[in-house]
């Protein structure tokens, strides 16, 4: 592990609780596969393995591939040029450095983040994480720590666990990248950002997070890679990107498995 990286841990220096039960987990649904089929978590199709998707919708799910706008990773409909942004990126530039996101967040993709976020799919971390660590290549040969989103600790406790954590660690095993999880924190409960306009969204996470003074040391000088499930207006990314550059963090790039994509959006 990279001096200076924080690794996530529970009071007295264990593991949090869902970390301790991952192994009954594992052989509970072992036997549980057993006697039932695994299925397919965005339709439900009978698989013959577990952890990956039927063929209609793994053809159906959008991989995002270059030619994207370099700053935010939104895909191009056709090839623009080298160096041509986004009309996103050019007006409204964000805190952050460049976003990549593994799939355009279509159907599929709605269907395994609402599997994995809320229908406590742990077995879909890993695969997400590969494909993030994928689309994120560039951003993680020069990151010094993943550092994902994080919850308020009530919305953490009633949900049991960080969905963002839980991809930065998948994406950790694969990118030999330290995972940072003390150096932001949500120190404001807000809404849910669903529903919420563009200007409603960013309004709800202004001074949301928060690096902890005794990580302040932590962060400076250091590159980071922010990690979330979904970017939609970008909002909370950017302001965690904006906690993490006060604190004098060198640049901070962004990363999740999908975005929202505008599809009648031209490059300019």
């Amino acid at each position: 592990m990279e001096q200076g990286a924080s690794v996530s841990s529970s009071a007295g220096g264990g593991l949090p609780w869902h970390s301790r039960w991952a192994p009954l987990r594992h052989i509970l649904g072992r036997a549980l596969d057993l006697g039932l089929p695994p299925l397919c978590p965005a339709c439900r199709a009978p698989l013959t393995q577990a952890g990956g998707l039927c063929g209609e919708c793994w053809s159906r799910l959008s991989f995002i591939a270059p030619p994207y706008c370099e700053r935010l990773g939104i895909p191009f409909a056709y090839d623009p040029g080298p160096g041509i942004l986004s009309m996103e990126a050019i007006a409204d530039p964000p805190a952050y450095r460049m976003a990549r996101a593994a799939v355009r967040f279509d159907d599929v993709a709605r269907d395994l983040v609402h599997a994995f976020k809320y229908g406590d799919r742990m077995d879909l971390a890993p695969p997400l994480g590969r494909w993030m660590a994928t689309a994120g290549r560039s951003l993680l040969a020069e990151a010094d720590a993943l550092v994902p989103v994080p919850l308020h600790w009530r919305r953490l406790w009633a949900r049991r666990f960080n969905q963002s954590a839980a991809l930065a660690q998948a994406i950790a095993k694969v990118s030999q990248v330290p995972v940072a999880t003390d150096l932001l924190k949500r120190v404001k409960s807000t809404v849910q950002q669903v529903g919420l306009s563009r200007t409603e969204r960013a309004r709800n996470v202004q001074g949301a997070f928060k690096v902890p003074e005794a990580e302040l040391a932590q962060v400076a000088g250091r590159r980071f890679v922010l990690v979330d499930d979904v970017l939609t207006s970008g909002a909370t990314v950017d302001a965690c990107a904006r906690a993490l550059l006060r604190a004098k963090a060198a640049h901070v790039d962004v990363l999740v498995f999908a975005r929202v994509v505008n599809a009648h959006r031209p490059p300019i």
